[in-house]
């Protein structure tokens, strides 16, 4: 069981990295954030785009869980070929990827703003039809602490990586070079791609 629970963790860290990591509004916010609020912008912001999965997450476990359940397997395909696409999606988009920021009038509230931009995000919303779903209904079926647990490895990287975004803005990007994150976009795509593979094969 403990070895399970640490598969889960860590698949969940790494998958969610991946969505994270993603150039979006969520990141945009983060980094307008942390320039007017310090390294602190970060966990805020995550917290409120956590705020929004775990409304997400409650309406897979208590609406769709049951229903899908049923369309196991097209779900279970479905997430699979989903992870293979942003995988090729996020590797192609890494060459460009910056940390740098475009003038935006996100909310001044950090917490808001994580809350506005991922509800907003058609990324968002697609990333867990897809993918989220798809691992959330897989996780089910060992029970709702599984389940659980994917959505707090998910969070760990949420956490995580904002927080690590807006304490490298804040200590002038010693912390986080752009080409680092370029190189680390790159090889969470590559994961991505090969989880999916490796997910196909298993449905």
């Amino acid at each position: 069981m403990a070895r399970e629970v640490i598969d889960i963790l860590a698949m969940a860290f790494t998958i969610g990295l991946t969505g994270a990591l993603a150039p979006g509004p969520t990141l945009v916010a983060t980094i307008n954030s942390s320039l007017k609020s310090g390294w602190t912008a970060g966990p805020k912001v995550a917290l409120g785009h956590a705020l929004v999965e775990l409304f997400v997450f409650l309406l897979i476990v208590l609406g769709l869980a049951a229903a899908a359940q049923q369309y196991s397997r097209f779900t279970a395909v479905l997430g699979g070929l989903a992870l293979i696409a942003f995988g090729l999606l996020t590797v192609k988009g890494s060459k460009k990827a910056s940390l740098t920021a475009p003038a935006s009038n996100t909310a001044q509230n950090p917490y808001l703003a994580g809350v506005l931009t991922s509800a907003a995000n058609p990324y968002f919303w697609i990333w867990w039809l897809s993918i989220g779903s798809a691992m959330v209904i897989n996780g089910l079926k060992g029970g709702l602490v599984l389940a659980s647990l994917f959505m707090i490895g998910h969070w760990g990287a949420d956490f995580g990586w904002y927080t690590l975004v807006s304490a490298s803005l804040d200590k002038g990007r010693k912390v986080l070079s752009e080409v680092n994150y370029q190189r680390i976009l790159a090889l969470c795509g590559c994961f991505l791609i090969v989880f999916g593979l490796y997910y196909l094969t298993k449905t």
